[in-house]
This record gives structure tokens, sequence and C-alpha cells, in this order.
């Protein structure tokens, strides 16, 4: 009450001089994440009212949406931003798979854990994000004011709030880029990386001054309206685990330093919010309403300050139509180790598109799903022509990952993934991945690949794979037989890629078979040998992959095509001829509705020549994901139940997500396999159908799926079992 007549008194006082001088309104914004949200229905009542901010600082979620404000963003157009956009994935730098590139789809997502390595020491994240998609987020909407690196230039004066992490004091950051000031305020600790800026490594400005009144105080303001969000310490009976320890004992300084600030404020707004977390990004909507009802409990303070500013000076507001325009130029700077072909090849950009700031915000996420820079900042400025796009990288010092997975299913049983990449290890632009899998059936898998974006690229690969199996036979003394398949296979390629999801490249390849069987003996009874050869052959391929997501598609094609042409062998059977043989997968994805989806694969694979092993046959059956050379799965059949030179299979699936990450799904295969499956006209004769039944749950190891299997044909039945990525 007190404090209330000292306004009015204070308000009274100013309107005898409002003849000589307009009094200075200032908004203080406090951080508090989500909570922060009621800022915007403070803003809608200022603005109802009629008032004209004159300066404002904020901290955190303040700063970001103090900053919008003053950038020229009405207090409805930020409403609009807030709820349109998924805070959790732009929190999480997630971005959509279509970002990432040909590569990382072939080789990459089939990890639970990534480590950082630093100097031969394995350690844990900076934070959950490294916060690209923040800084994107925040550019592009900032893009019309880039220009402005002044922040007492913009349309309303502003400052925002951040920490020094080495020394824990206050940094006030009122130049530069305006977009970078509010991602390094919103720095929230574990949750996004500290942000560099002048040489000082800064994380939240809450940690330091969350409600920054004196600061706002320093800029001659007269009056200043406060909008709080913060929490506040617990009650001995609030405090029930270590993290609420934790909590009360890091907020000890920041909300005693608040409550102080608190008592500067002229026109103090406490919206309710303390039932909301600062993650409570899905109560987007509730938590702007509490920022409404607080700020109506203000109304007739507000129409009396109102009512003081007869001169208002107009705001330029921003428009957010999107508009094209040419890009004229582009600079790039900071990239060591890689060359403006990758760059402008991972954003799919070049100079001369016709553009829109929305659209590079979105290349720019192209560019940061390869994860080899630690920042990457834009910004456009007006040519004779159009817009010049100045690109400033900061490459990662992170060179190196320990990424780790786990896997079982029936083939190779259990397996753990410890998988070692390395980045610009020989040359720019180059990627190291080394996959070793520890299990009932060890492998390897290594892969070096140097990406020249728009240019050729080329690289080097090895596998070692191996397991071992029971195969049905026909013969009135065995009904199956155990065999052991081994294979290592190194090549060296070329190939170009287009628009990041197309791929066409030659090379050259060196193959070891073995194919043999313990239980089934030969001559002086050895174990039989089926083949035991070095192949040397040539390769082409083309790959497609627009595939919304690896395991749980809705939308996309994918296309993989190999032809190898055998041209040398050791010749273990002492038989061998020179042969070559096609092997395809052609996918497509199309939702049916928001939860159901269709699926059609279609597999083919066809002899030119005559093969004297049957290691080469095309081999069906069984399910697994990860299979290699010849062996196509077939929903009906056990491993390698049907084989010849020549198969066409087609397969449909039917997808239903039931809940969130819970899906069932219906699948039907048909094939036929033969020594040429065309020959006399008879395509369908004698083809083998199979069916499955399954449901699947995603999860940050990988898929977990159940399903069962069977085939009218044999009146067989099987049930299949996968926990984890397939790798």
């Amino acid at each position: 009450m007190i404090k209330k007549c000292i306004l009015f008194f204070l308000i009274g006082t100013l309107s005898v001089f409002s003849q000589e001088r307009q009094p200075k309104v200032g908004l203080v914004l406090s951080g508090g994440g989500a909570k922060g949200f009621a800022h915007i229905g403070v803003l809608k009542a200022i603005e109802k009212a009629g008032i004209q901010i004159d300066y404002i600082g904020g901290t955190s979620m303040g700063a970001i949406i103090g900053g919008l404000y003053s950038a020229g963003y009405s207090a409805s157009q930020i409403e609009k931003i807030i709820l349109d956009t998924d805070f959790y994935a732009l929190l999480q730098d997630k971005n959509p798979r279509r970002t990432k590139t040909l590569f990382e789809k072939q080789h990459g997502e089939k990890h639970a854990v990534v480590l950082p390595v630093n100097k031969g020491k394995i350690g844990l994240p900076k934070g959950v994000s490294k916060g690209q998609n923040v800084l994107n987020f925040l550019s592009y909407l900032l893009s019309p004011v880039d220009s402005i690196t002044d922040f007492s230039k913009l349309p309303i004066p502003f400052f925002c709030i951040a920490t020094d992490v080495e020394t824990g004091e206050e940094v006030v950051i009122n130049k530069g880029s305006l977009a970078l000031a509010l991602r390094a305020s919103g720095s929230f600790p574990t949750l996004l990386n500290p942000v560099e800026i002048d040489g000082k490594l800064l994380i939240d400005g809450g940690v330091s001054n969350n409600f920054p009144v004196d600061i706002l105080k320093s800029k001659g303001v007269d009056i200043i309206i406060g909008v709080d969000v913060q929490g506040k310490l617990y009650n001995k009976e609030d405090i029930n685990s270590v993290l609420d320890v934790l909590n009360q004992v890091t907020s000890y300084q920041m909300y005693k330093k608040s409550s102080e600030q608190s008592k500067e404020v002229d026109v103090y707004v406490r919206p309710q919010v303390t039932d909301y977390s600062v993650v409570s990004f899905e109560d987007s909507k509730s938590i702007l309403e509490q920022g409404r009802l607080a700020a109506d409990l203000h109304s007739k303070t507000f129409d009396s300050i109102a009512a003081l500013q007869k001169v208002r000076k107009p705001i330029p507001q921003i428009k957010t139509k999107r508009v094209k325009f040419l890009l004229d130029k582009i600079e790039i700077s900071g990239n060591e180790n890689y060359t403006r072909a990758f760059v402008l090849g991972a954003m799919k950009i070049s100079e001369g598109d016709s553009i829109t700031a929305k659209a590079i915000s979105d290349k720019i996420n192209y560019l940061s799903s390869t994860n080899n820079f630690q920042r990457i900042d834009f910004n456009l400025q007006n040519t004779d022509r159009g817009k010049k796009l100045e690109l400033k990288v900061k490459e990662s010092t992170q060179k190196a990952n320990i990424k780790l997975g786990i896997h079982y299913d029936l083939l190779y049983e259990s397996a753990v993934l410890v998988n070692y990449t390395h980045k610009n290890l020989l040359v720019k632009n180059d990627e190291l991945t080394l996959d070793f899998i520890i299990g009932d059936s060890p492998r390897f898998n290594l892969d070096f690949f140097v990406d020249n974006g728009f240019y050729y690229s080329y690289g080097f690969s090895s596998r070692y794979n191996s397991f071992n199996t029971n195969i049905a036979i026909d013969d009135p003394l065995l009904n199956s037989m155990n065999v052991q398949f081994t294979d290592f296979t190194s090549n060296a390629y070329m190939q170009t890629t287009f628009d990041r999801k197309f791929a066409i490249g030659i090379g050259l390849e060196y193959k070891k078979l073995k194919y043999s069987s313990k239980n089934v003996t030969g001559a002086n009874n050895q174990p039989i040998i089926f083949d035991n050869s070095h192949y040397f052959n040539a390769i082409s391929y083309l790959n497609l992959d627009t595939y919304d997501d690896k395991n749980f598609p809705t939308k996309g094609f994918y296309l993989d095509a190999k032809y190898t042409w055998y041209f040398w062998s050791s010749d273990y059977l002492n038989n061998f001829v020179q042969f070559s043989q096609i092997k395809g997968k052609l996918g497509f994805v199309k939702s049916l509705s928001p939860k159901f989806s269709f699926e059609y694969v279609s597999d083919a694979g066809f002899t030119l020549g005559k093969v004297a092993s049957e290691v080469f046959d095309f081999s069906l059956g069984g399910y697994n994901q990860n299979f290699i050379n010849n062996f196509t799965p077939l929903y009906g059949y056990d491993i390698k139940s049907l084989s010849d030179q020549a198969f066409v299979k087609s397969t449909f699936n039917f997808r239903y997500q039931l809940l969130k990450n819970h899906y069932v799904s219906f699948l039907a295969n048909y094939a036929r396999v033969a020594s040429s499956v065309f020959k006399n006209g008879d395509f369908f004769q004698d083809t083998k159908s199979g069916y499955a039944v399954g449901y699947s749950l995603k999860t940050f190891l990988g898929p977990i799926d159940l399903k069962y299997s069977w085939s009218p044909d044999t009146k067989n039945h099987y049930w299949y079992f996968n926990l984890g990525f397939w790798f």
C-alpha cells in the first residue's frame, strides 16, 4: 500500500513537469524458463494501456521476450511465435532427418549414447544441446535488425544479462549480435552449451542477476515496471531429495539479490506461475493467461503512466511475411578444416538463389547436422542486387567421440557397439568411423569418407562379419545343417552426391568369403567347406534416402542399388568364371492419416553369367535388417530357406501408431526365387508368400520389436524379437 502511494505521488510529481520532460519508462523482465511466457501477457496489457517503453532489460527468457519486443515485434506477434514453436525439439537440437548427410544416414542412427573425447580422455557433454537450433531460430527472427550492433539503437533500447562461467560475475551485453546475446543470456546450465562472446564463456544470466533492475535504473529511466516470474526458496517440508537440496543451495544468492532488486521497482508485476516449471513449455497458453491476469491488477496504474506520455515515437513493426530475395553474395569465415564447397554443399545453397530468410535458417540446420561446427552465425546485408549472406562459423574443437549402442536379435544374438568417430584426421572434410561390435558374433566396420560437397567425394570402407545358423536341408538322414558364414570386404570408391539425399558412385572391391559347416563332414571326416576364396570386383551403385525416420517412416523414398562385376578369384573350387550381379531395393512410404502409414518395398537380384559357388546365391528368409551381401529377409520363412541365382520380392507394411512411441503393424511379402525369374514368361509361377503381425516400441536404445510370422505355403510359423538399433 505504501509503495502504491509513493508511485502515485511520483506520477503526480512527474505530471507537473511533463510539459518540460516526458518521463522515461523502463521495463525489466526476469528469467524463469517457460514461466517467462507470462511476460507476453503483461506486454499485451502495456500495449493496451498505450504505454511507450523507452528501455528494456532482461535475463534468460526475459531477455528473449524483451529482445524480440525491442526489435519491433508486437506482443501479439511474440505470442504467435511462442505458441507455434516446439520448444522441446528446439532445445534438443532435433533436426528433421532430411537435414542429415547421406553418410550419416547410412553409418549413423544406431547409437544410444555419445561421449566426447578430448586429449585422449572420455568426457561428458557440456550440455544436453549445443543450442544451434535456438541460435538459428533467433537469427531468423531478428534478421530484420541484423545491421544494428549497438542495442541502444534498436527501436527500443535494450540490454541483457549473462554470466561469466569462469568468475560467476554478471556480464551486461548491449552490443554485437542480438541473436547471439539472447542465446547467451538463455544458456541454461546443463541444458544448453555455454556461448563464447568477446573471449568470455557465458551461461544463463539468471545465475548472477535474474532480475536486473539495478542495471535498468542506471539507464536514466524514471519509472520501472518489473515483471517477476522467478521461483522461490523451498520450505523445509518441500525439501525431499538431494536434487532439492542442491537447487536450494544454488538459489540462495539469486533469490536474495532478486528480492532486493524488487524493492527498487515502481510497478511490480508478479504472475502466479509457481505451479509451473522452467520447462513447462506445453502449458504456454495458461502461462500467458497468468501474465494477463497479473497485469489486470495494475491496469489503473498503467493507464496513469500512459497519460503522462503525451508524445510517442512510432515503433517500426517487423513484418513476418516471408519475402524472397536474390542471394547476391555469400561470404564464409572461420572455416579452416572444411572447404567452402563443403559448407555450401551441406547447406544446398549457392550465389544467385532466390530465397527467404527462413529458408536460410533452415539450411543452417543442414550444416549444423554435420556436427562439425560449434556455432554458426549468419546475418544478411543489403547489396545493389539483393542481399549478401555473411556466414561466420566456429569449428567444433570436439573432433572425436565414443558412441555406444546395444542390440539383440535371434541370428547375431547379443551385441554391444563401441564406435569411435574422428573428424579432420588426415585431410579437410574427412570423417573416420570405426565400429567394434562385441558379443556372440564379433564384427567390425571401418569407414573413411572425404565429403567435398558439390564436387566428387571419395572414401574407403572395410568390414568383418560372421555368423552361424542352422538351415534346413533336403536329406533323409539330416533335417538341418549348421553353417558358418564369414565375410571380409574392403572397397575404395568415389561418388558424387546430389541434394544431400542421392549419390552415385563407382569403386573397386576386395572380398574374402568363407562358407562352411562343422556338423557335416567331407573327405577324411573333415568339416565341409563350400567356398574359401578371395575375390576382386568392380562396383557401381546408386543410393537415395528421403525417409523421414529410419525405423518408423511416414513419408519418403528409398533406393539402394548395386552392380558388382566379379573379375578375379583365387578360385578355391577351381571352377571360377567371371560373372556379374545386380541387387536393388526400392521403397516408398506414404502417410494415410496422422497415425496410419503404408510402406511398400520391392527387392530384386539378378545374376549375369554362370556362378560356380552357391555362396553367391540370393538367399531369402528370416527377418534381420542387418543382413549383408545376398541375404534378404522374408517373413514366414527361416533364414536361407529359399536360394537361387535370381529373385524378386514385394513387401507391404501397414503401420499404425497406437500411442506415442507405440506401433502395431501388419506385413505381407511375396517372392519368387529361381535361376531366372523372367524365363518363359512364368513370372508368377511358384510365388512364395508370408505374413507377420508385430508390436514395436520406440526407445532411446532403438526399436524393440516382437513379431509373429507365418506362411500358408509351408504352414511354418516363427517368433521374431529385436532389441536396439540394427548394426
